[in-house]
């Protein structure tokens, strides 16, 4: 791991030894504490434990100088909008950091920057092709590990905890955040499309799906083994960088379409465009945890109100103060209603049993999933990519040439 990946990660931890010390479970607390002592113990590799002895001072810090904050009951929104700042900008110092990387290469000079292995998130396809080479094969793909890892974290958050992923963590939902507010300063009437027109739309995220899984499953299992050997899924990343570093036409104008559309709608590219959206959209419907309403304790049955707070506030525009349990696919777990309900034990996001999960839980069980199977990872070898800086300096001056 490079020293920002290991910065996040035990930044991460600490932050749920906090969680777990200021509930009251101690034992929590003392439990991620020496997991993250383990690992670097374990790893013996000096960028893991840099990112542990900065990262216990943060937390200290933090909690000497903003007690009230960190010791008191944080609200949800606030909660929330900080996680997704903060991986915003971890994210951000792992592409500068790629970028430095991926600019000597092409210059011809050995790297003085390590490769940051995460970048391997944004290769989907690799991820799929790899998760399948390791379920119909066994076999475990050395070039793009991390792709799986990531693939496999996101996929099994959608199982737990609906779209809390999208909600929590995601900086596209982020950045669609800022260009609605921005649109919404010159513009300020919503431009929600028509029903008729909207669940045509949302299908667009699905037909994107269909489109990605095609490519995985259509892939013939014996021809897996020369694809992750090829010359093509080495340089990958290096592919999708200049995908982005170096845009077409084309390119640009897809571009355009889509801020056009985070901006036209909230959540615009969440709800129309995003397969990844669409893929945690159908797992969210095997998850244990959903958005259920009390009516034992909403004002709506026990005073007869006519309160839609709750409604009024989701960004997905889904209708929940007539329902009991919110099933829809675009919940994201935001947690919004529960934060504009005015009876705190009328919503909630829990258990079909009754059992809660609080905003605290909930960021807690995204963290623990999002960093702790690629710190697996990493600890098991099946992390960091085996290509040479030597063999990706030598494709990328051909990269143009280099197909499937």
């Amino acid at each position: 791991m490079t020293f920002i990946e290991s910065l996040t990660l035990m930044l991460a931890l600490m932050y749920l030894a906090s969680l777990s010390y200021w509930s009251g479970k101690k034992w929590g607390a003392v439990v991620t504490l020496l997991l993250s002592v383990g690992a670097v113990a374990i790893s013996l590799y000096w960028p893991l434990a840099l990112g542990l002895i900065i990262a216990l001072p943060l937390a200290l810090l933090a909690h000497r100088f903003a007690p009230d904050e960190f010791k008191g009951e944080i609200k949800i929104n606030t909660l929330r909008e900080g996680t997704q700042h903060v991986l915003a900008l971890s994210l951000l110092l792992v592409a500068v950091q790629y970028t430095i990387n991926t600019v000597l290469l092409k210059q011809g000079i050995t790297p003085w920057l390590m490769r940051p292995d995460v970048v391997d998130a944004f290769l989907p396809i690799a991820g799929g092709i790899e998760l399948k080479a390791i379920i119909s094969l066994n076999l475990w793909d050395q070039t793009h590990p991390a792709a799986a890892v990531m693939l496999a974290a996101v996929l099994i958050t959608g199982l737990l905890c609906k779209r809390a992923f999208c909600g929590w963590a995601c900086p596209l939902g982020l950045a669609g955040e800022y260009l609605y507010a921005f649109r919404k300063r010159f513009i300020k009437a919503e431009l929600t499309p028509p029903a008729w027109l909207d669940w045509p739309l949302r299908m667009l995220k699905y037909l994107l799906l269909l489109a990605l899984c095609y490519i995985v499953i259509g892939m013939p299992a014996q021809s897996i083994p020369n694809y992750l050997d090829g010359n093509y899924h080495k340089i990958a990343d290096l592919k999708m960088a200049l995908f982005f570093l170096t845009p077409s036409l084309i390119t640009l104008l897809v571009f355009s379409l889509i801020l056009a559309l985070a901006a036209w709608r909230r959540q615009g590219f969440c709800r129309y465009l995003c397969p990844y959206g669409a893929m945690l959209g159908i797992l969210s419907f095997a998850s244990p945890l959903k958005i259920r309403r009390d009516t034992k304790h909403c004002l709506i049955e026990t005073k007869g109100m006519k309160c839609d707070k709750c409604t009024r506030a989701c960004p997905a525009n889904i209708i929940v103060h007539t329902k009991t349990t919110v099933r829809t696919d675009e919940c994201q777990a935001c947690m919004r209603c529960v934060a504009a309900c005015p009876k705190s034990a009328a919503l909630g996001f829990g258990l079909k049993s009754g059992h809660r999960l609080g905003h605290k839980g909930l960021l807690a069980l995204v963290l623990i999933t999002l960093f702790i199977l690629p710190l697996g990872a990493y600890l098991s070898g099946f992390w960091h990519s085996q290509t040479p800086d030597s063999i990706r300096m030598e494709l990328i001056q051909v990269i143009d040439r280099v197909g499937h």
